[in-house]
């Protein structure tokens, strides 16, 4: 059984913290509009990751200008991704703009559409996918 690893251990120094906080940003406000939902979720990552708001405050300065970090290791990616669809989740709707988004960070971590749609659907609730994953991308 894969060993399971949690945001804090896998965001281990500020840099990731940050770049991780700055991607989950750039999916909240791909729409245009932050819902209660998304900004509490924000909250929540932000203090379960340590932020403070001087650290994440150039983020929301500066979103027209920024793009996606993307780590380099495989588990941090996955983790990432889960996250960021999570993210998308937050308002009960899938905006086109931010699918298109995960769809991007799926596809630059070496990741297909039908994986981000599989994670999509179970993080929605819905059944898993019947075909097997491939192995996480590293």
């Amino acid at each position: 059984m894969p060993e399971a690893h949690s945001l804090e251990d896998v965001l281990n120094t500020p840099q990731k913290k940050l770049a991780f906080f700055q991607n989950l940003v750039l999916i909240a406000a791909a729409d245009g509009q932050l819902s209660q939902d998304e900004g509490d979720f924000l909250l929540q990552i932000g203090n379960k990751l340590g932020l403070k708001p001087e650290e994440v405050m150039p983020i929301a300065d500066n979103l027209g200008v920024l793009s996606f970090v993307v780590p380099a290791e495989g588990i941090q990616r996955t983790l990432e991704l889960q996250t960021l669809v999570q993210m998308m989740l937050q308002d009960g709707q899938i905006d086109a703009r931010e699918y298109g988004l995960c769809q991007e960070y799926a596809h630059r971590i070496g990741y297909s559409k039908a994986i981000l749609d599989d994670m999509v659907s179970q993080l929605a609730g819905g059944p898993p996918n019947p075909y097997p994953n491939p192995p996480t991308v590293s």
